[in-house]
């Protein structure tokens, strides 16, 4: 992990006790550019706990006394930039939730003006490119020079083994559209779990990714917050060992690394095209089922046409040539048929 950032620690800060004993264990095995541990938490839903507050802060300026680490937590109001700023932190960073919203976003960058504070941002909750990008401007606008960003994943809508949906496409465009941010991953919050978060950050690292997030607790099972995705320090020791770094060996860097961000976001975007493809044609089936059922032919020409038309129309909008979009089309309605004239045979049979 040389050069790389590497910002560790328990999801929340529960007591000092809880926050030395992780900071300790880490110490000994990690080489930390930050101690992580979260101050204030925006729970989805009231009752659940939402962080210890400014006492924590106390906690964790203990943590850096005692250890030499740097400490790092999460703001959401300038209220809070206040508070990090009295207690001597040199970093913070912040929640998906907060970039989510440009308001917040501008009182935080407002607030932190004239200060030498380090920031970290994290994607918005949903996959908004331009959200994710403004929320770093504002803070670049606002003065701040030294400005990173985490990709923490994607809320999901569908069900998937994951907390949170990589779309690895979307920080590899962060990165070509600003070559000179920082972009480090947090398979924690992609993950979920850890049964995930090596594989994440594998991931991350074969994307060369300039850094590591990830939650770590000396007691994991008993944390008030996010137990199933905290590794105990010596787990997370063990991971990061077994993690490849890669090197680049290419007399023109780069081009090769602008070649393979884009190839990159190619494999990603062929991944999710065959996910919708594969969901495209489970519907199909049930379709083909409705209509043997309703004694209803195959094709519909009114409908076919419909499709053809439209999607045309729509790829033309979005610089799809309709030879490309017409093509495309004709073989995905090729095996749609296929799909149902199967179904209509089975149930003939």
């Amino acid at each position: 992990m040389k050069d790389k950032i590497l910002i560790c620690g328990p999801c929340s800060a529960e007591s000092q006790e809880q926050v030395l004993q992780t900071a300790f264990a880490l110490s000994k095995r990690i080489e930390l550019t930050y101690f992580r541990a979260g101050v204030w938490k925006p729970r989805t839903r009231p009752g659940s706990f939402e962080g210890a507050g400014i006492t924590a802060l106390k906690w964790l300026q203990e943590v850096s006394n005692q250890t030499g680490i740097n400490v790092i937590t999460e703001v959401a109001t300038p209220d809070h930039v206040k508070a990090i700023l009295k207690y001597g932190f040199k970093a913070v960073w912040i929640g998906a939730r907060t970039t989510s919203n440009p308001f917040s976003v501008q009182e935080i960058a407002d607030e932190l003006r004239g200060t030498n504070i380090e920031v970290f941002v994290k994607n918005p909750v949903n996959p908004d490119i331009e959200l994710w990008q403004g929320a770093l401007e504002r803070f670049i606008k606002a003065g701040t020079n030294r400005i990173h960003a985490i990709h923490r994943g994607f809320y999901p809508f569908e069900k998937t083994k994951l907390r949170n949906i990589p779309k690895w496409e979307i920080p590899i465009e962060l990165k070509r559209r600003m070559p000179d941010i920082k972009v480090i991953c947090d398979p924690s919050h992609i993950a979920g779990s850890i049964d995930f978060i090596e594989e994440i950050a594998q991931k991350a690292m074969d994307l060369n990714m300039d850094g590591l997030m990830i939650e770590s607790h000396i007691d994991p099972e008993n944390a008030l917050s996010d137990s199933k995705q905290q590794l105990e320090p010596r787990a997370l020791s063990d991971m990061l060992n077994n993690l490849v770094v890669r090197c680049e060996k290419f007399e023109n860097e780069v081009f090769i690394k602008q070649i393979e961000q884009l190839r990159d976001q190619i494999d990603s975007i062929d991944q999710q095209m065959i996910e919708l493809l594969s969901q495209r044609m489970g519907i199909v089936e049930e379709i083909g089922k409705y209509k043997q059922e309703n004694n209803v032919s195959i094709l519909q020409l009114r409908r076919w046409q419909q499709i053809i038309e439209s999607r045309i129309e729509q790829g033309q909008k979005l610089g799809l040539s309709e030879d490309f979009i017409r093509k495309l089309l004709t073989f995905v309605h090729k095996e749609s048929i296929t799909c149902q004239s199967e179904i209509f045979k089975n149930n003939k049979d």
